[in-house]
């Protein structure tokens, strides 16, 4: 009798059924170093939203008035994004360990200073130096979490990072402006500078410095800036980013002062709405984009982001302003994941710190014009003018960075 082959004996038809049930079985996301830039931030997003729309009302407070309080967000991107153009070669010089600390120092010890100061100068001061720090951290974390996730689960694992610095969203955004109103500036101040300063002691588990794949000495070189802001394939989903970005500053920032005095309750429950539904759909657009298209979920997110902000410009009814906020939020969440997802796809992990920075760039940049234009206009036209007009910018946007394919797959922009 012949002897049984070795691809057939025993330990043979074993190994295809167990190469079948490896295959089956997704890479692992969550490691021990992906928790510790998830905890770096969630301590810097912390500090970041609770204090967003709490700066604002202080600035008005202090005299400062409804331009005075577009400016302290305005000053706080524009300092985002110069800080945002450093990040790639800050970190590539000194790794990443180094400018996340730098970034949580900057983003907690000078709140610090606001406790007690009524001068606009030292609000605008602060405003620059936090700007600062969170785009670093900002920056970090999102190129960290695209290097460290599997390519074929990077977007839920980009979407899961969604959730861990939307949480804070969820809760401190409009527990700051619920806690400024009963306890005082000075507490909510001190609150953030805690919060950005304990996500200090996940830093000496992250990464110095990301080596090419295979290699233990050769280190990621970022692609310039410049560069990246020269590549269609990233500046057209960033261009609709960054217009429905313009919203959510106008959001953050105006819609406490735009509801009538007296109305903080309503102010904070809108805030809750918009947050969680941010955070919840930005995870199931990762999600889905891990097994779909990622292109085809731009569009519609930045539609309901239109939608959702031109609830304010209609009525003032707390039913219909929450539900407004809860649809923003949700477009807003979507059109988060989607823009990220795509950009990096486009480019290959070299390029990650720069993609980064450039998707933050367009958030934060949109953020802070947003918040400045948003300012001057109400103050000629009123808040419900206003509010329809950022509605419209949206669809604008939309036509005007439209691109018949994605540099991958076909997608649509």
């Amino acid at each position: 009798m012949d002897s049984p082959d070795p691809a057939t004996s025993a330990a043979g038809p074993a190994t295809p059924m167990a190469g079948h049930a490896a295959a089956a079985v997704p890479p692992r996301i969550l490691t021990r170093t992906l928790a510790m830039v998830f905890l770096s931030s969630f301590g810097a997003g912390t500090s970041f939203s609770l204090l967003l729309s709490v700066v604002p009302l202080y600035a008005s407070s202090i005299g400062a008035g409804g331009m005075g309080a577009g400016l302290t967000t305005s000053v706080l991107m524009a300092s985002t994004v110069a800080a945002e153009l450093c990040a790639p070669r800050l970190t590539s010089r000194f790794g990443y360990r180094a400018v996340m600390a730098a970034g949580l120092v900057l983003l907690g010890i000078p709140a610090l200073a606001l406790p007690g100061s009524a001068s606009t100068a030292t609000v605008m001061a602060v405003c620059v130096l936090r700007g600062a720090g969170f785009a670093i951290t900002a920056v970090l974390s999102g190129a960290l979490v695209a290097a460290l996730v599997p390519p074929e689960r990077r977007g839920e694992g980009l979407g899961l990072h969604g959730v861990v610095v939307g949480v804070p969203a969820v809760i401190a955004l409009p527990l700051g402006v619920w806690l400024a109103e009963r306890i005082g500036y000075a507490s909510v101040f001190t609150a953030g500078a805690l919060a950005a300063l304990a996500g200090l002691a996940a830093v000496p588990a992250l990464p110095g410095r990301m080596p090419r794949p295979g290699s233990r000495t050769r280190v990621l070189q970022p692609l310039g800036i410049l560069a990246g802001l020269r590549t269609p394939a990233l500046v057209r989903p960033s261009i609709v980013f960054s217009a429905a970005a313009m919203a959510a500053g106008i959001v953050a920032t105006f819609l406490p002062v735009a509801l009538a005095p007296g109305f903080g309750d309503l102010a904070a429950a809108a805030l809750l709405a918009q947050a969680a539904a941010s955070t919840l759909a930005r995870w199931w657009a990762g999600r889905h984009a891990d097994k779909n298209d990622t292109g085809r979920l731009l569009a519609p997110g930045a539609l309901l982001t239109a939608a959702g902000v031109a609830v304010p410009a209609l009525t003032t009814d707390p039913v219909a302003v929450v539900a407004g906020m809860a649809l923003f939020g949700a477009g807003f969440g979507v059109a988060q994941n989607a823009s990220l997802m795509l950009m990096f796809e486009r480019a290959p992990a070299s390029t990650y710190g720069t993609v980064s920075a450039v998707w933050n760039l367009a958030y934060d940049a949109g953020m802070g014009l947003g918040a400045a234009a948003f300012g001057v206009l109400a103050a000629r036209t009123g808040y419900p003018a206003a509010f329809a007009l950022t509605a419209a910018l949206i669809p604008i946007a939309l036509v005007f960075a439209r691109s018949p394919r994605s540099a991958r797959g076909g997608g649509r922009v």
